[in-house]
């Protein structure tokens, strides 16, 4: 297949992007952890050109922030014109409209038939904290569950309740008191001989034995849990566990916290991802694809559960920035207007026709798995032990990569490969770049791994 929007005019990384790598390397401290080597000049659509005239088709999506697209040309003006007339007051200082008009928005959009509020922040892991301030102070308890491979940030309170020690948890302790991890259910690795309705019949049985092993159900403040684990892996839980963890909560009256920052916007294929379940959450946290690039993030929820905080008590000093609303309200017209949720359905559903041919030719594709254009692919050394393949996925990230194809990896172990592709991206720059991952498995697996029948 002939290439017709990668285009690569040097090695990756070019002349260009290695002195800057050199500088980078003297000034940026190593934590801050680097997916490519190169150097972005523009991006537009699905596409990114690095500074040595280097174009990329991207499928990372700033990690699931560009679901609208990189530099969309109407949020660009929308920035544009919200720059010219103010950048910031704070909005405890003096207050502006596009904060009001993107709560009610979003107070309109999300599931339950109630009254709703919205609070505005920075980042998701902001978000999320956030919530948990408001979860305790409402129910007056301190306890908080999240789930075995949950990610939800890297403060304090959001880096205890995320599940991967490395690189996330690792020699930053001690941790926030009072907060304790669930199971949650993983299909493809349930045991062997056991079927998917009795697998799920025993995590619903180990969650509610959790709450009495574990912790009493009667200090929890919330439930916190990804529709679908986004640096977990893409685990979909099936909806009976979903539905019997809505219940438990309802019984005992824990708030249940949708963490819909990596899943919401469209990604799935509904707005937000706890919409497949048939579940209504108490709280949800948004950010990510939510301002197109732009910081900014929230929590949704019944009103009077955000009424419970006093005056001062949440919020900060860039919290729902002037910038981000407007991104924010563009982003939801955008959604709408270009029929986003349907988009992400059809990319969906060629992503995973493509991942299964793929499967057919390469032993290492464990598993393929996803909800609307968020979906993943397990790879394992082989289909019999499903040992995890971490190896595997660090050259295909890095063969795709040096090809002109931008991929992120996920997983407790590391062995997923996971596609957050923008939404508007085209049919052809799709296509041209699912052959780029195939080619890029030709090259790292094909003599070592290939077979010619099916799974």
């Amino acid at each position: 297949m002939e290439k017709k929007y990668v285009k690569l005019q040097t090695a990756i990384p070019g002349p260009k992007s290695k002195e800057i790598l050199e500088q980078r390397n003297k000034y940026v401290p190593k934590g801050i952890s680097n997916n490519c080597n190169s150097f972005v000049k523009k991006a537009q659509g699905a596409l990114v050109e690095d500074v040595d005239g280097n174009v990329y088709i991207d499928f990372a999506g700033g990690i699931g922030t560009i679901n609208v697209g990189h530099s969309h040309p109407r949020v660009v003006r929308a920035l544009q014109e919200q720059a010219s007339q103010f950048i910031h007051t704070s909005f405890n200082v003096m207050m502006y409209e596009s904060y009001i008009n993107l709560a009610e928005k979003l107070a309109k959009l999300a599931p339950g038939d109630f009254d709703k509020q919205v609070a505005f922040f920075n980042s998701g892991a902001e978000a999320v904290e956030n919530a948990v301030k408001i979860a305790r102070k409402y129910t007056k308890r301190q306890g908080i569950i999240s789930f075995t491979r949950g990610f939800h940030g890297r403060t304090l309170m959001t880096m205890t309740m995320t599940s991967k020690v490395k690189p996330y948890k690792f020699g930053f302790g001690p941790f926030a008191p009072e907060v304790y991890k669930a199971p949650y259910p993983y299909v493809y690795r349930r045991p062997e001989g056991m079927s998917e309705q009795q697998y799920s019949d025993m995590i619903i049985e180990q969650f509610e034995h959790f709450l009495l092993a574990e912790v009493a159900p009667e200090t929890i403040a919330a439930v916190v849990m990804e529709p679908i684990q986004g640096e977990g892996g893409f685990i979909v839980p099936d909806t009976a566990f979903v539905k019997r963890v809505r219940e438990i909560c309802t019984q005992y009256g824990i708030l249940f916290v949708a963490d819909e920052i990596q899943t919401g916007f469209a990604r799935t294929g509904k707005t937000f991802a706890i919409e497949h379940f048939d579940v209504v959450p108490d709280l949800m946290t948004i950010s990510k694809s939510m301002g197109a690039g732009v910081p900014i993030s929230g929590v949704i929820g019944r009103a009077d559960i955000m009424d419970a905080a006093e005056v001062g008590e949440i919020g900060g000093t860039y919290s729902g920035n002037p910038l981000g609303c407007r991104a924010a309200l563009t982003v939801l017209d955008i959604i709408e207007s270009e029929n986003l949720n349907d988009r992400a359905v059809k990319i969906g559903a060629r992503v995973i026709e493509k991942m299964n041919l793929l499967a057919n030719r390469f032993e290492c594709i464990g598993d393929v798995r996803g909800l609307g254009a968020m979906i993943a692919m397990e790879l394992v050394k082989d289909r019999q032990s499903k040992t995890p393949d971490k190896e595997g996925v660090s050259k295909i990230v890095k063969a795709a990569g040096e090809r002109g194809l931008l991929l992120l990896s996920a997983g407790l172990q590391g062995n997923v490969i996971r596609f957050l592709m923008p939404l508007t991206i085209t049919d052809d720059q799709l296509e041209e770049g699912l052959q780029i991952l195939e080619e890029s498995f030709e090259a790292v697996y094909l003599n070592d791994h290939a077979i010619s029948s099916g799974r």
